[in-house]
């Protein structure tokens, strides 16, 4: 992956390239295009301020202090000024490959010529992508109507103060520009502004949760496929037809990879001692996984534009050779997608919790209570405390956030979303699920081992194969901390759900 390139245009970023980009090493190229949209740009905005028109954050203060006027020969120190001042975030530090996300996000924003800044500026992120050098960035401190506090660390790397890391190693972001062949930018009018006001570390950020909940529901499907084969329950709910009666698409999509992974299962065989209908967590998987599809389909439609958009303010209007002050950093229509998914994920750890509290149940499983191989196994009993524990978070954090704002800076800045909190803690919800989901396939290959000699299908075989390559059948009770551990690790690495899709032949 390292030896493959993105082009940036400005207006072509998608949210599988961002991935490439910040978590598996690809490179970067600017369109010549967008390198000349750039020029024309910064040439523009010198062109408006030789004709003394006021232009915020060039030859204006910002925020309250857009009524203060900066002079040409105070350029380069208001602009270090308004770094430093903006440098207000705390920690924890967004990871490495969040940072990435970030800069490659707002390089390809800046690329539509809305901001006028230095075209060497703009492209220095280009060059810290490419050559392996990160700003540490604290990712707490934003309200979430541009990303000022956050933000503005980058600048702060990029002018070779504060702290960033190269080829992954953290030092000086002096040392780490000098290691990478690299300069401190000068910075010039507007260039501040340009540097910190964007919603980059919501939606680089952001990005990264959308493909890590898309990965998640491919995870839930399987473990659920898992547990109906433990539980020896009912294939009814999967029924294509019942799905084309009720055309959501979501659900059907869910329905039907389940379907894939369950085929040649001995659950399909007739059985009379069988009951006619599971309990809801079991029947209507398929339904709640596929709600959450639905949802995340709106999600990714407005971030998509998001990252291919220019969220700035003043937005320079090249064709028409005006800057206008507007609102484009407002981002509250897929901030209302994070919060939408977080409480869509709820159900789905809450129909998790329950269908792993069922396989332990012997009245549902007609198996032993808590999966326990011998009477004098304690087995799967205390257990219970820890997904539950874990699916109270997820319910405390599924309550929405995106409204819990003040009115700041002389009160003309009276709204604000909170995106980069709503989406990490988004992403603390997916993490959450990952653990909840392993201890559920924990008790639903127990279930399939007490059944003895059952035929598994084409895809739950391979799943069942991977988990007992590394997790024994629970003979005696042992530290399940470890197991539930292991279980995280396998369904976190790609590896698990990508093996599962071959031995399915869904690629």
């Amino acid at each position: 992956m390292e030896n493959e390139t993105v082009i940036l245009t400005g207006r072509s970023l998608t949210l599988e390239e961002v991935e490439k980009v910040s978590r598996k090493g690809a490179k970067v190229e600017v369109s010549s295009e967008a390198i000349q949209t750039l020029k024309d740009a910064r040439q523009l905005v010198y062109d408006l301020a030789n004709s003394d028109v006021p232009i915020y954050g060039f030859n204006t203060g910002v925020g309250w202090n857009k009524d203060k006027r900066v002079m040409k020969e105070f350029f380069q120190q208001y602009n270090t000024n308004l770094i430093h001042s903006h440098c207000v975030a705390v920690t924890p530090e967004a990871s490495i490959e969040e940072v990435r996300a970030v800069l490659l996000v707002r390089l390809n924003t800046l690329l539509l010529g809305c901001t006028g800044i230095q075209p060497e500026i703009a492209l220095m992120y280009m060059e810290m992508l490419n050559r392996g050098v990160t700003p540490v960035l604290p990712e707490r401190g934003s309200v979430g109507e541009a990303d000022i506090a956050c933000l503005s660390h980058i600048g702060l790397a990029m002018i070779g103060e504060g702290d960033a890391y190269f080829q992954g190693v953290k030092m000086s972001a002096k040392e780490a520009l000098s290691k990478a062949g690299l300069d401190p930018v000068v910075l010039g009018p507007k260039d501040g502004l340009a540097i910190v006001s964007s919603n980059a570390l919501s939606a680089g950020e952001g990005v990264l949760v959308v493909r890590d909940i898309e990965k998640l529901l491919d995870i839930a499907d399987m473990v659920y496929s898992l547990s109906l084969e433990g539980l020896n329950g009912n294939t009814s709910p999967l029924d294509p037809k019942t799905h084309e009666i009720r055309p959501f698409p979501g659900q059907a999509f869910s329905a039907e990879r389940i379907s894939k992974y369950i085929e040649g299962s001995y659950i399909y065989e007739p059985n009379w001692k069988k009951p006619v209908q599971d309990p809801l967590s079991f029947r209507s998987a398929a339904h709640i996984h596929g709600a959450v599809r639905d949802a995340l389909e709106y999600l990714k439609k407005y971030l998509t534009i998001q990252i291919n958009s220019s969220d700035d303010n003043p937005c320079l209007i090249l064709d028409e050779r005006r800057i206008v002050s507007c609102s484009n950093f407002e981002v509250t229509n897929w901030v209302l997608g994070f919060e939408m998914i977080g409480i869509a994920l709820s159900h789905v750890s809450k129909a998790s919790c329950y269908r792993t509290i069922k396989l332990s149940n012997n009245e549902f499983t007609k198996l032993s209570r808590f999966l326990a191989p011998a009477n004098n196994v304690i087995a799967y009993g205390t257990i219970q405390k820890a997904f539950t524990s874990l699916d109270a978070e997820i319910r405390h954090l599924s309550n929405p956030a995106t409204t819990d704002f003040f009115s700041l800076a002389g009160e003309i800045e009276d709204h604000a979303n909170n995106s980069p909190y709503v989406v990490q803690k988004t992403r603390k919800i997916v993490d959450n699920l990952l653990y909840i989901l392993g201890i559920e396939a924990l008790h639903s290959v127990q279930a399939i081992d007490l059944r003895t000699d059952i035929t598994l299908g084409k895809g739950t075989k391979k799943a069942y194969k991977i988990i007992r390559e590394k997790i024994p059948f629970y003979s005696e009770d042992r530290n399940l901390t470890i197991d539930i551990q292991k279980i995280y690790e396998i369904l976190k690495d790609d590896k698990f759900i990508g093996e599962i899709m071959k031995a399915v032949e869904l690629f």
